[in-house]
């Protein structure tokens, strides 16, 4: 599964700790999911899309691989 959470940091000109902060992980499995090495909760999935104000096929999609 891919994600735009790296481009949504952006947007708000937040890095990994603070987004980590916000949704209470680590900054590592932040780090992991823009890398596409670690596939999120579901309640995970929705907190992220939530604070971005997106729904969660805004930020996660599925790779032709999936």
């Amino acid at each position: 599964m891919k994600n735009n959470i790296k481009v949504e940091r952006a947007i708000k000109d937040i890095t990994q700790e603070d987004l980590a902060k916000i949704i209470s992980v680590s900054r590592q499995t932040i780090n992991a999911m823009e890398k596409n090495k670690y596939v999120p909760s579901t309640v995970l999935a929705l907190k992220i899309a939530k604070y971005f104000e997106k729904s969660v096929e805004a930020i996660f999609f599925l790779d032709e691989t999936d």
